[in-house]
């Protein structure tokens, strides 16, 4: 760490100016896009975060401590940040290390607390490392140093950044890190000129297949409506958190989100939200709300009060496909797992997580694992590869 440098944690985002953090996070002149494709990503935009914390969504007792990590020049210049959290469960994750937390803990081990560097509930890949452009060479290191230095002073037992981007995995593991690898499923546009444009790639009986599923999701009695941007009112923020909480309850037992959550994000990021709504005999029935970033759409969360047969797959998948084709959008993130996205037009990407731990045979058992486990990982998205939809020739 160079002297001219100084590191800190802070307990709010809202202790930094959203200029300055967005700075590091989503630099405005940054202009070409990353070796992972993003321009701007809302997640990690100050807006996005603080919204999370002024809900209550994260903090008090959520289990996600905010002890977001700072990297100063003198004169108090931002130059590098990580948002980080203090966790004392491993819930809201979606890089699953309950059984190293059995295992530790078994072994006489106190695995909680732990750092996580991450954006809560959010399974998108992003940088996690947020050096602004200008940054002296010394910011990155100083980064890892801070993670480092609070993970000591708070008694942590690991470090664990999910979802950096490759750039910043790679960063991670020259500096110690172990990594590991998940999968997910994108749609990539090829620079389709509409809906039939990306259906004419599909196999035939693919193509009918979709063709089908619209049809019978909406039938002749449900209308989607996109909503963005001042069009998204408090009704319809109202009618979506019914069906986030309605399909939260069931899927993962407690919602993580608060309904004074999406009123924050929706006034501060208007232009970065996108919500698919389905109507029926005059009421809401089912949506799904997208974030938009300079390069993709990103879809979150799901909900409906509805059975319908294919209705998620018209508002989570197809509208969002058309909706991007319509943006010249290179790719849509649909979130988490899903191997049932593969027919749809969704193709198999890698993700990442880098983990670090202070117990050094702990770090050696799990680097051995995570080995055996990429190798693994890699196969079956070499399989998946093998089975999509599209004609041959393309």
């Amino acid at each position: 760490m160079t002297a001219s440098l100084t590191v800190r944690s802070i307990e709010s985002i809202a202790e930094v100016p959203a200029a300055a953090w967005d700075a590091c996070a989503n630099p405005p002149a940054a202009g070409e896009a990353t070796v992972d494709g993003e321009r701007f990503n809302p997640f990690i935009a100050h807006a996005f975060l603080l919204a999370l914390e002024q809900s209550r969504s994260v903090g008090g007792r959520s289990g996600w401590g905010p002890a977001h990590v700072l990297v100063e020049e003198t004169g108090g210049r931002l130059v590098a940040a990580a948002p980080t959290y203090l966790k004392s469960h491993s819930q809201g994750e979606y890089v699953f290390d309950h059984g190293w937390a059995d295992a530790y803990q078994r072994a006489g081990g106190r695995y909680y607390p732990k750092l996580q560097v991450a954006v809560p509930f959010t399974p998108v890949t992003g940088r996690r490392l947020l050096v602004a452009p200008e940054a002296p060479s010394g910011a990155r290191a100083a980064l890892i140093a801070g993670l480092r230095a609070l993970r000591e002073a708070a008694g942590a037992s690991s470090i664990h950044v999910t979802f950096p981007d490759r750039p910043d995995m790679e960063t991670l593991e020259r500096a110690g890190f172990v990594s590991r690898t998940g999968e997910q499923f994108h749609f990539i546009n090829e620079g389709y000129r509409d809906f039939d444009d990306f259906l004419a790639a599909l196999a035939s009986r693919k193509r009918k297949a979709i063709k089908r599923e619209r049809r019978e999701a909406l039938g002749d009695d449900v209308v989607v409506e996109l909503l963005a941007g001042n069009d998204i009112q408090s009704e319809h923020w109202d009618s979506f958190f019914t069906f986030y909480m309605d399909t939260g309850s069931r899927k993962w037992g407690r919602p993580y989100l608060s309904r004074e959550f999406f009123d924050r994000v929706g006034a501060a990021m208007a232009s970065r939200i996108l919500l698919v709504m389905a109507k029926r005999a005059g009421r809401w029935v089912a949506g799904a709300i997208n974030f938009i970033g300079d390069d993709a759409l990103y879809g979150r969360n799901w909900g409906a009060i509805e059975e319908r047969p294919f209705l998620h797959f018209e508002i989570c998948y197809y509208q969002a496909i058309e909706f991007a084709i319509r943006r010249g959008l290179k790719r849509v993130e649909a979130g988490a797992q899903g191997e049932h996205k593969l027919a749809r037009g969704y193709r198999p990407v890698p993700t990442f997580s880098a983990h670090e731990f202070a117990d050094r045979r702990f770090q050696r058992a799990v680097a051995d694992y995570l080995t055996r486990e990429r190798a693994a990982v890699d196969d079956t998205i070499a399989d998946y590869a093998e089975h999509l939809p599209f004609r041959r020739e393309t």
